[in-house]
C-alpha cells in the first residue's frame, strides 16, 4: 500500500522507484555506505577489469582513444 501511495502521489514513478528511494533514504539516515555512487563505480570497474583480463584485452591509451578524432 505504501509503495502504491507513493506512486499515486507522484513521489515515485513506479513501485520499484519507490523502493529505490526508500533504500537511499535508509542509507542517508544510517550511513550504511558512505559514498554509494563511488562504491557502484568501483564495483563496475572491477567487473570490467575482470572481463578484460578474461578476454585478454587492455584499456586503450589516450593516444589510441583520441586517434579516430584527430584530423588527418
Amino acid at each position: 500500500m505504501i509503495l502504491q501511495k507513493a506512486v499515486e502521489l507522484g513521489i515515485a514513478r513506479s513501485r520499484t522507484d519507490a523502493l529505490r528511494q526508500g533504500v537511499f533514504s535508509l542509507n542517508r539516515e544510517y550511513c550504511l555506505v558512505k559514498d554509494a555512487e563511488a562504491e557502484l563505480v568501483e564495483r563496475k570497474l572491477r567487473a570490467e577489469e575482470a572481463e578484460m583480463k578474461k578476454a585478454g584485452t587492455k584499456y586503450l591509451s589516450e593516444k589510441q582513444a583520441l586517434s579516430k578524432y584527430e584530423k588527418g
